[in-house]
């Protein structure tokens, strides 16, 4: 068994790990590059194997830096299956379709800005006909703990990863001369005692595991002191006559920050004539999708709607679907909360509410996700005066807060917690950035005595039993 991660080094993006096992070539997720320059050359490249020789794609959640390049992959000529939970499938064709039309937006724009100055475009990596012949790959939904054998001796098992709707982490089993060799990826792993989702299950003793790394060089605050902080400064917001800001991915923060306000609602927390948008047609349809889909969060979210609570919808709260609809929220100046993609303030709805708020000092901007490098919600949390938007410099003069305990990912203490469960397997650390992963290495050396490693990009690892 040998596994090649193809995404890159020292980053939280890109996700794709190819198992070659026995006979049979597994690919791991397949993402994205985001947040850096030079992603968009990156992500329309070829790939570095022949999609053709890839017998199977298991994909462990939907958020495009795991999915992203799957449509490029089905381009490339790969017709394999690829496996999911429901879920996953319900959400991963809004997220592609969702990146097909914001890739020819981008495009449409480039084009003009390129046909003034006698220049050319490339075309997006793919579009709306590659997302839907990539839809048409997805198999029968996988139920966690259920076994698929995908033939000669070679099967994978699915288990909650509590990350988001229908996240997984993925057990590869090979069988062969009576023994046996188990890989574990983790895809993106949750943080335990959230509200919405519920806690990662514990792996299986295994020979090797691979764990993604992006909180890996820090702890998040309790659970309970950030959903505090948040409510905090959401209400100090609208007490100061301003509007309050959340940069929100559409998939799983868009939801969790929602069910927050609700709690804050019905403990008299906020202003009866308050208004909250969930200013994202895409989050909308997820939070759609999160609803069909109740039985699968938090248990103890699950105990409330025997008592017929609605946890994402409420007085209060406005969908806003249309662009027109989304316009018209600026024209309060204040009692708006205001929850907009994209998360990392890279594009999206949520720059016209920057750019309307920003320097109002008597607004706040909420982060409640990670800010990856070279994103303008990086730029903003590590205290830039001044921003661009739109072209126009913009002070930033709005409070700003980061609420890191919200985060849907493990941070160091859950991921070394995490890694008990799996016996004595080498571990090999994944989708982090370099002193996440340096200083991830060294708790779990230090703390469970294993053998680690960190994935280097294109250099193929030897997974053997443990002895």
């Amino acid at each position: 068994m040998r596994i090649t991660s193809h995404g890159a080094a020292g980053e939280v993006t890109g996700s794709c790990h190819l198992l070659e096992v026995g006979r049979k070539r597994i690919l791991v997720d397949c993402g994205l590059f985001q947040g850096n320059e030079g992603d968009y050359t990156r992500n329309a490249a070829p790939f570095a194997f022949d999609p053709r020789s890839i017998d199977a794609v298991v994909v462990t959640h939907c958020h495009l830096d795991h999915i992203g390049r799957l449509p490029l992959l089905a381009k490339a000529g790969y017709v394999g299956p690829i496996y999911a939970t429901q879920e996953a499938r319900e959400i991963g064709r809004l997220i592609l379709m969702d990146a097909a039309h914001v890739m020819l937006e981008e495009y449409l724009g480039r084009k003009r800005k390129a046909a003034r100055q006698g220049r050319e475009v490339e075309p997006p990596p793919y579009g709306v006909d590659d997302v839907m012949m990539t839809v048409d790959l997805f198999q029968r939904p996988v139920t966690y703990g259920s076994p698929v054998s995908l033939g000669d001796g070679v099967s994978f098992t699915l288990r909650n990863a509590g990350h988001i709707l229908g996240s997984a982490f993925v057990e590869i089993e090979e069988k062969r001369g009576g023994g046996r060799t188990i890989a574990t990826m983790s895809g993106d792993l949750g943080y335990r005692g959230r509200a919405v989702m519920p806690d990662p299950v514990a792996p299986s003793e295994c020979d090797f595991i691979a764990v993604e790394s992006t909180y890996g060089d820090r702890p998040h605050r309790p659970v309970a002191e950030s959903r505090d902080e948040f409510a905090n400064a959401v209400k100090e917001a609208l007490a100061s006559g301003g509007n309050v800001i959340i940069p929100s991915f559409a998939l799983e923060r868009s939801q969790d920050v929602l069910y927050y306000l609700h709690e804050m609602w019905e403990a008299g927390d906020l202003p009866s004539d308050v208004r909250i948008y969930l200013d994202s047609p895409l989050a909308i349809g997820i939070t759609r999708a999160y609803e069909r889909h109740l039985k699968a969060l938090n248990p103890k979210l699950v105990a409330g709607l025997d008592r017929g609570e609605e946890p994402f919808e409420f007085p209060g709260v406005q969908f806003t679907s249309t662009a027109e609809e989304s316009r018209a929220i600026n024209r309060f100046e204040s009692g708006s909360i205001i929850i907009a993609g994209s998360g990392m303030v890279n594009g999206g709805r949520v720059l016209h509410h920057l750019r309307h708020n920003l320097w109002r000092p008597n607004c706040s901007v909420i982060f409640v996700g990670y800010q990856a490098r070279g994103t303008l919600g990086r730029l903003i949390v590590d205290g830039a005066n001044m921003v661009r938007i739109f072209g126009e410099e913009i002070a930033v003069r709005a409070s700003v807060h980061t609420i890191n305990g919200l985060s849907a990912h493990a941070d160091r203490q859950g991921i070394v917690d995490w890694l008990r469960g799996s016996g004595k397997a080498h571990v090999h650390l994944i989708h982090g950035e370099p002193n996440a992963l340096e200083t991830l290495a060294a708790a779990v050396r230090s703390e469970l005595g294993r053998e680690v490693t960190i994935a280097e990009p294109l250099v193929p690892y030897e997974i053997r039993p443990v002895e």
